[in-house]
């Protein structure tokens, strides 16, 4: 089905959904590279204009990835809330908007509707909507996950502390953690970047952080970021895998270069949720995803960035995780081109994914060759921090000495937590308070004898 616009006696014709949504996303350098961006700005806001008239029905009816073809496909069509959408169906894209940013559209109301969306959907609205109202629509959504801390709960801002080290020194790791966990970081996870996939030292880089909760009492999660295959291996042996980690994508092409499909994944899933180490849930699953994943593997099938970027949210969803998080501006340039692309993908990303019901956080980043510099972090941390994020990354310095890119640091965390009025996790505030890292009103304090007991004992 073709779909119309006229602006000045200009007529466009877009072909499909496929195009149209294409057409009416924003700019960005990764959509301009796949050929499939609107040519010039009156065409994108003729597309937009176009999109806004679209009945919701049309994205139930329409597969903009054939579904024979395509397992994510199949994964949505036959997984969505069928009885929820209908009270949505009524709806074109322009309307939904219209709803989503009134008062009726309150946090219950957000939560009871998030099963009954297809990521199309979500990532068509996003599409017609100012940052403002991104932002708007996010705060107003709460996605709660539980293991041995709570992430998400309103008025709470956690982190992933990232101790990354080029060669997988121990010493250094511990080095990071300790500052990491002395500046308040690692409620939400304490994740190390493998610099290999080894098995033996991915286990023995677990059972140093397992060590290290278990000897100081600390509610946090641990996860060593190795591919799938090579925790499925760690699960036989009783490693202790708290969470399962994977990159995902929006289309199977793309799942395939990762080495993934949906079986492996579901395998994953049912492998670690019988190591019973999550007792609150089943929530065991750690995603990242990011724009320009599907396209960077030549694996896009034509569909925007955005659209498979909330696509990949879907197959998230499907596993329960505890958490997930875009690494926004880590594909560089190529896909998100300066400060200004970056920071409207990453409220489409948050919004989307918060939309759909996913315990969403952002990796707030970039590489050291995009239009980017710490003024634009500065700004997407801000307003994601208002938007209600779950999580951030708490990287030393901001600078990732293995991954090569900037991303957030442990003060950022702090700063972010001020201007919002938030608090870490509650247990882990809890924790903190306890051993004296902070004061009852969740204020850092100057010195703690926790400090030199962690240095004695790790280093």
């Amino acid at each position: 089905m073709a779909y119309r616009c006229t602006i000045r006696n200009n007529n466009y014709v877009f072909e499909d959904l496929k195009t149209v949504l294409a057409k009416a996303s924003p700019m960005r350098s990764g959509d301009v590279m796949a050929g499939i961006a609107a040519s010039s700005y009156e065409e994108r806001v003729a597309a937009q204009m176009a999109l806004a008239d679209i009945p919701l029905k049309d994205f139930i009816q329409t597969d903009i990835i054939d579904y024979d073809s395509d397992e994510v496909t199949r994964l949505i069509m036959d997984n969505y809330d069928k009885l929820v959408f209908q009270q949505l169906s009524h709806h074109t894209v322009g309307s939904f908007r219209d709803w989503l940013l009134s008062d009726a559209a309150n946090t219950e109301t957000l939560t009871s509707i998030a099963k009954g969306l297809v990521p199309e959907i979500v990532a068509a609205v996003s599409k017609i909507m100012r940052n403002q109202d991104l932002i708007t629509v996010a705060q107003n959504c709460e996605v709660v996950s539980r293991f041995r801390t709570t992430i998400g709960l309103k008025g709470h801002l956690s982190t992933r502390l990232q101790p990354n080290h080029p060669f997988d020194d121990e010493k250094g790791i511990m080095a990071s953690i300790i500052d990491g966990l002395l500046l308040g970081n690692g409620d939400a996870v304490i994740g190390i970047n493998p610099a290999t996939d080894n098995p033996e030292k991915v286990a023995h880089l677990l059972m140093l952080l397992d060590e290290l909760r278990i000897q100081f009492k600390i509610p946090m999660q641990s996860c060593v970021l190795s591919h799938v295959t090579t925790t499925l291996q760690l699960i036989e042996q009783k490693a202790p895998v708290d969470l399962v980690f994977q990159s995902i994508a929006g289309t199977q092409k793309a799942n395939a270069s990762f080495g993934i499909s949906l079986s492996l994944l579901k395998e994953a899933y049912e492998a670690a949720i019988s190591l019973n180490r999550n007792s609150a849930s089943n929530q065991i699953m750690y995603f990242e995803t990011g724009q320009g994943a599907a396209l960077s593997s030549n694996a896009n099938e034509g569909v925007d960035q955005q659209t498979c970027e909330a696509r990949a949210y879907a197959v998230a969803r499907h596993f329960n995780p505890f958490l997930v998080n875009s690494v926004v501006g880590f594909i560089g340039p190529e896909y998100l081109y300066d400060g200004k692309q970056i920071i409207r993908a990453g409220l489409e990303d948050h919004f989307c994914g918060k939309l759909m019901g996913l315990p969403m956080g952002m990796d707030v980043c970039c590489t050291s060759h995009a239009e980017s510099d710490q003024d634009d972090m500065d700004s997407l941390l801000t307003l994601l921090s208002v938007a209600g994020c779950n999580f951030f990354m708490g990287v030393p310095g901001a600078d990732d000495i293995m991954l090569h890119y900037q991303s957030t640091s442990f003060h950022d965390a702090l700063y972010a937590r001020k201007i919002t009025n938030k608090k870490p996790a509650p247990e882990f505030a809890s924790w903190l308070y306890q051993e004296g890292i902070t004061d009852t009103e969740g204020l850092l304090l100057p010195t703690n004898e926790l400090k030199t007991i962690l240095l004695n004992s790790t280093l």
